[in-house]
């Protein structure tokens, strides 16, 4: 969401937006980027603004673009993958839910959109449930979370459920157990929404986490996308080196 009356510069904040959708691997190295055209309708601009922001990823080398090809994602993160248990990973998420209190914004139903059809191993346009929370901490809002699911699942993810257990707990619940997921932990400045729902200032630094969660016959079932508070919340990793023991 734009903020038309800020002092940034609207193809500013959309170069930001999209920018941080590539660092956070929402859109993966060769997806295809939208048009000038997309860009100009989805956020209400002109053309020319349009143009602007897609030649500003191309000249931060962030996506290419040919003539008749389009425009693609050509970032790749230097970062490797780093493995940790699945276990004890729920148990923290789990931990944090039960520790904090829930606000559900909003439950609906919606069509995919690529990025997220992809996550979910649908087509694009399927059917996903949407949720939309804020965790809060002794009253202050530290996350603002965006979750999908496949369509079938809204029997499980509804307003009602959310208010009760974390979505992990209820789709453990109904056999969708977690058995793997994949993370990626970046940062980017708060936007008209993350301002919104964490009371923080324009611009303040955010950690977001976006996550897959894959069940034992490894098909993906849960895609979210967090965002915390740099302020209030920090992730904290015990490392081992193996060849001490």
């Amino acid at each position: 969401m734009l903020d038309r009356d800020a002092a940034v510069p609207l193809y500013h904040q959309i170069y930001l937006m999209l920018r941080d959708e590539i660092l956070s691997g929402q859109r993966p190295f060769g997806s295809a980027m939208p048009t000038e055209a997309e860009v100009s309708e989805i956020y209400g601009v002109s053309r020319i603004t349009a143009r602007r922001v897609l030649n500003d990823l191309a000249e931060q080398n962030y996506v290419e673009r040919k003539r008749r090809l389009g425009t693609r994602v050509v970032f790749k993160s230097p970062a490797k993958p780093l493995e940790a248990n699945i276990d004890q990973a729920v148990d923290s998420l789990l931990a944090l839910g039960q520790g904090t209190t829930v606000n559900v914004i909003s439950v609906e139903r919606r069509e995919a959109t690529a990025t997220v059809a992809s996550a979910l191993g649908l087509g694009v346009g399927a059917e996903v449930v949407r949720a939309v929370r804020v965790r809060c901490l002794d009253g202050v809002p530290i996350g603002y979370v965006v979750s999908y699911v496949p369509g079938e699942l809204g029997a499980v993810v509804n307003e009602a459920s959310l208010v009760r257990a974390p979505i992990l707990k209820l789709l453990d619940e109904a056999g969708h157990h977690a058995a793997r997921a994949e993370q990626t932990i970046g940062a980017m400045l708060a936007d008209v929404l993350c301002v919104e729902r964490l009371q923080v200032e324009p611009m303040s630094a955010i950690l977001r986490i976006t996550r897959t969660v894959y069940d034992r016959q490894d098909r993906p079932f849960l895609r979210t996308y967090a965002h915390y508070r740099s302020d209030r919340f920090n992730i904290r990793m015990d490392l081992q080196n193996p060849s001490a023991e």
